[in-house]
């Protein structure tokens, strides 16, 4: 089965794109609809971060529940605490893996995350 992109962004990649049973979730930024980053610190990013997850896992039939993986860099591990707090009411149960680095970003945001998610044909 070849490879099936969904979604589309003003930069080069695709939100989401699956690969058989794998979806694999471009890195999300916590920027509104608007194209805006989100006001607040990282309690707020982190849930439009997620927020902006869910909807590329829709695109291609997913929900959170579906994530295996996710890969988190926080601008500052300073933030880690209530990052993990936001995080955890997102996945309340049997969690993902995750990896999680400290990095400076793209652009003046305090998080990134990127997904991996399972969902047979």
């Amino acid at each position: 089965m070849p490879k099936q992109c969904f979604g589309t962004s003003h930069v080069p990649l695709s939100p989401a794109v699956r690969a058989g049973d794998l979806v694999y979730v471009s890195g999300q930024v916590p920027v509104g609809s608007d194209g805006i980053v989100v006001k607040g610190g990282i309690t707020e990013q982190t849930e439009q971060v997620l927020a902006n997850i869910k909807a590329a896992l829709a695109l291609a039939g997913c929900t959170l529940d579906d994530v295996v993986k996710t890969t988190v860099w926080l601008e500052d591990a300073r933030d880690f605490g209530a990052f993990n707090a936001v995080y955890a009411r997102h996945f309340p149960k049997n969690p993902p893996a995750r990896t999680t680095v400290e990095s400076r970003l793209m652009i003046d945001i305090k998080i990134e995350v990127e997904a991996v998610a399972y969902r047979p044909l």
